[in-house]
């Protein structure tokens, strides 16, 4: 039974996708999560998914959080690499700036067009094509080219603390400058004055 196999391998309020569930017929596993959902065992987040019901330490109905349905569904899709964060809200996560994004902005492998929006309870999450697909190998070098992109517009740091900040950045994710060699091509060449300006450009000789 589907429910067996959905309690064995996922955590209450994790999103559980339908198109993740073992099962020759989709239409079939649509009315048994139906039924699921009918007798209380799970619940329907939206159209295609679900999670497992819980409650809180404080006594309350759980949900599943928007940070858990975009890293099911954007950034680690199907368990492989698929996606990264990206624009103002990479820039605030790694301390350049100080700026609360309003939306989560991801590349992701998911994306059909060059940018879409997906809502999730509320909260907008910009989806953009990435340059390429993204991999395991690939994935560092994207997002820190990404993060070159746009380092200008948004970060509050500048001089040598700029530098500092992306010097600690590069090294604490052993980034491969030979594979962001291979991309680079595919990015604005404001990229290289950016990179001038951070004090990694002597890494692309």
């Amino acid at each position: 039974m589907i429910y067996n196999y959905i309690v064995e391998n996922y955590k209450v309020g994790e999103p559980i996708f339908l198109k993740d569930l073992p099962g020759k017929s989709r239409d079939y596993l649509r009315q048994e999560m139906k039924g699921l959902v009918d007798e209380g065992k799970m619940e329907r987040l939206s159209n295609g998914v679900y999670y497992l019901p819980y409650t809180t330490a404080f006594g309350t109905e759980g949900t599943v959080y928007v940070g858990q349905y975009v890293e099911k569904k954007y950034l680690s899709a199907g368990g492989k690499v698929s996606g990264y964060v990206t624009g103002m809200q990479l820039v605030n996560q790694l301390g350049f700036t100080t700026q609360n994004p309003a939306r989560y902005e991801v590349s992701s492998n998911a994306a059909t067009t060059r940018q879409r929006k997906d809502v999730f309870n509320g909260i907008e999450i910009y989806v953009y094509k990435p340059v390429a697909e993204v991999t395991e190998r690939n994935k560092k070098a994207l997002q820190f080219l990404d993060l070159m992109s746009v380092i200008d517009k948004y970060s509050e740091v500048s001089g040598d603390s700029l530098k500092k900040k992306l010097r600690q950045y590069v090294d604490s994710v052993k980034l491969d400058f030979q594979v962001v060699k291979e991309y680079l091509p595919l990015y604005p060449d404001k990229i290289f004055r950016n990179m001038y300006q951070g004090g990694l450009i002597g890494e692309l000789v």
